[in-house]
């Protein structure tokens, strides 16, 4: 599990360092695809894999507690996601795409830190 804890810290790391780079990158895809289904379940699909490698690889890293928070933390987003269906996901993205230039390089510091934490976490 903890394979799968480091390729997501790498790859939350990489995206927050395009994030501060080139954040049209990032916001590109999601405004190309907010009203895909696709979307909507890569953001399920990746927060119950996250979460799943995070509760059952907790034993195994540096912070045990912090990583089992964590791993119901995501497992918790990807069900509220899954009830809040496709519109207010859609609207949900749509808003968040509305409110972010000012926040950009906060979110990909917070990204790059988060993703780091991950790495560290598991190393």
């Amino acid at each position: 599990m903890n394979y799968i804890i480091l390729v997501f810290g790498t790859l939350i790391a990489f995206g927050g360092v395009v994030l501060l780079i080139k954040p049209d990158i990032i916001f590109g895809v999601f405004t190309k695809h907010a009203n895909s289904i696709e979307l909507h379940l890569f953001a399920i699909i990746v927060r119950v894999v996250l979460g799943v490698a995070l509760v059952i690889g907790a034993s195994e890293s540096r912070f045990p507690v912090i990583l089992q928070v964590l791993g119901w933390l995501f497992i918790s987003a990807a069900l509220v996601l899954g009830v809040i269906g496709r519109t207010r996901f859609r609207n949900l993205i749509k808003w968040a795409i509305k409110i972010a230039p000012p926040f950009r390089s906060l979110a990909g510091i917070f990204a790059v830190l988060f993703g780091g934490f991950l790495v560290y976490a598991v190393l």
